[in-house]
């Protein structure tokens, strides 16, 4: 009997994903009154904008967080709002809104986008300066709350909004949502889809129920190439046309490359361009931000890598001047690497700061949560969070989390969901192709299915790449000629192996010719 996966089998499996979706359209997700103070909070700024009150929107310096400040700014720039950005600057200023910011303020209203939620100093100077403060958030809610004017968090505990997993731009989204209701003023929402679908996806939320609505309807948005960013990433970058991959590995990294090296403001300006050229200057200085980022990335990645130890079931691993800016990448890469959770922290004057990355089931967040008595503070997701301690707390810390994630049930380390069994080289083609492309885009509750390629004969293998870590294979597998490439590969495969892997399958266009490519995840 064949075990194998046909196409067929594919298609059913990948279909029974979504069975129990109810927001399969833009008409069926949740209203913004469901929303805990959000009517409130509208309310509030129709008397600024009426008043002609001086209104502050202050961002974060990732793409979530950009692209949050972008929606939020063109908004009240488009109804003619009397308002100013802060975008904080990471190595001046440090995350979110902070006393300092709200000193250099100028503001009789001062509105957080994805930050904010555990701001409960600078909610405490705003009471004194009598600035009244709207908190939009979606991060973790703290035991203590801000004392704001409201607070708009779908994670706050008396909120009604049907999934607290939703991204800062979303909750800002809908903030404006409800502003525009509470004017009464006809403005089209819709023309957010294409940055929201960044956002959804660069800040790791679940691509289920609305999410995977927004951002389908986002890349739709996006391939009508309306903003001159777009076509500037267009053409720079030779796309044809944008996949949902696309937003994981193109625009989200580049957007996170200013705030990462420099200031993310840079970003913000590059999605709000008003002309291709413009846009294109501004893409073209960011651009080599993010190749600067790599080289960065990959120094510290191999420096990190000297320090793990692989009997323990978390990485942890720091360095003095280590790049703040790209140790959350470095923690991911380690995390892929070696299947287990990793946290890397970069030490600067005997301050720690510390981004982690999770797999599997583990619940990262919660973990490091079980350590604050090390920690001055931490915030974050169940897949990625982010700490500071003070350097000298480190080994304490490490031994600590590590005592604990050795308790963690080894089935936790594993993506379940992600192979989805042992594929029939015969149902690797355009029918194919086209099944995988009707279920993205795919990310975090719904990861692109992989599968398991056995006794599969290599007939040709070649190391490839700038900086030689990436090998092409052609293989040989039920008489069917198979083209892959493995990025980062960790053992070179050579011609003449017979080998069994962990494989996605995608779409490979060069010179107008479009084929089936195998994405080696893991050679076993």
């Amino acid at each position: 009997m064949e075990s194998r996966l046909k196409k067929e089998d594919i298609e059913e499996i990948l279909s029974k994903r979504f069975a129990d979706d109810t927001c399969n359209s833009l008409a069926s997700i949740p209203h913004p009154t469901e929303l805990k103070d959000v009517e409130k909070a509208a309310k509030r700024v129709k008397i600024a904008i009426e008043n002609n009150e001086k209104i502050a929107v202050v961002g974060d310096y990732d793409a979530d967080g950009v692209v949050s400040s972008v929606i939020m700014m063109e908004f009240f720039d488009d109804i003619g709002a009397n308002v100013v950005l802060k975008i904080p600057n990471r190595f001046e200023d440090g995350y979110g809104i902070s006393p300092k910011i709200i000193e250099n303020l100028d503001a009789d209203l001062i509105i957080t986008v994805d930050n904010g939620i555990s701001a409960v100093e600078a909610a405490n100077l705003c009471k004194e300066k009598g600035v009244d403060l709207i908190i939009t958030d979606h991060h973790m809610v703290p035991d203590t709350l801000p004392e704001a004017y409201a607070i708009i968090n779908p994670k706050q505990h008396d909120c009604t909004f049907p999934t607290s997993e939703i991204c800062g731009a979303q909750v800002a989204w809908y903030f404006i949502a409800a502003i525009k209701d509470e004017l009464g003023i006809d403005y089209n929402l819709s023309k957010f889809l294409d940055i929201l679908a960044i956002a959804i996806v660069a800040d790791m939320m679940e691509l289920k129920g609305m999410n995977r609505t927004m951002v389908k309807n986002g890349l739709k948005k996006i391939n009508k190439i309306e903003r001159p960013f777009f076509k500037a990433v267009q053409n720079f970058y030779r796309k044809s046309s944008f996949k949902s991959d696309d937003i994981s590995f193109l625009l989200a990294p580049v957007i996170n490359s200013s705030g990462r090296l420099e200031d993310a403001t840079l970003s913000y300006e590059l999605i709000r361009s008003k002309t291709e050229l413009e846009a294109m200057q501004n893409l073209e200085y960011i651009s080599g931000l993010n190749n600067q980022r790599k080289e960065i990335e990959h120094e510290l990645f191999e420096q990190a890598v000297l320090s793990v130890d692989e009997s323990q079931s978390i990485i942890v691993s720091w360095g003095e001047g280590w790049h703040e800016g790209v140790i959350g990448i470095v923690a991911s890469r380690l995390s892929r690497r070696y299947k287990k959770p990793a946290i890397v922290f970069s030490i600067t004057e005997g301050k720690a700061k510390g981004s982690a990355r999770s797999v599997g089931a583990i619940n990262i967040l919660e973990h490091i949560s079980h350590q604050k008595e090390y920690l001055f503070g931490y915030g974050g997701h169940k897949g990625a969070a982010g700490m500071s301690l003070d350097a000298n707390s480190l080994e304490a810390f490490k031994k600590a989390i590590e005592s604990e994630l050795a308790e963690v049930d080894e089935e936790d380390f594993v993506e379940r969901s992600e192979v989805v069994g042992e594929i029939n080289p015969s149902a690797i083609g355009f029918e194919l192709l086209n099944i995988l492309e009707l279920y993205e885009p795919y990310g975090q509750k719904n990861p692109k299915p992989h599968f398991l390629l056995k006794n599969a004969y290599v007939k040709t293998g070649k190391v490839i790449g700038m900086n030689q870590n990436h090998q092409k294979l052609t293989l040989l597998s039920d008489e069917m000629t198979l083209e892959s490439i493995e990025f980062n590969f960790d053992k070179e495969i050579k011609s003449g192996d017979h080998i069994d892997l962990i494989c996605s399958v995608s779409k490979n266009e060069f010179r107008g010719v479009v084929s089936a490519q195998i994405m080696i995840k893991q050679v076993l």
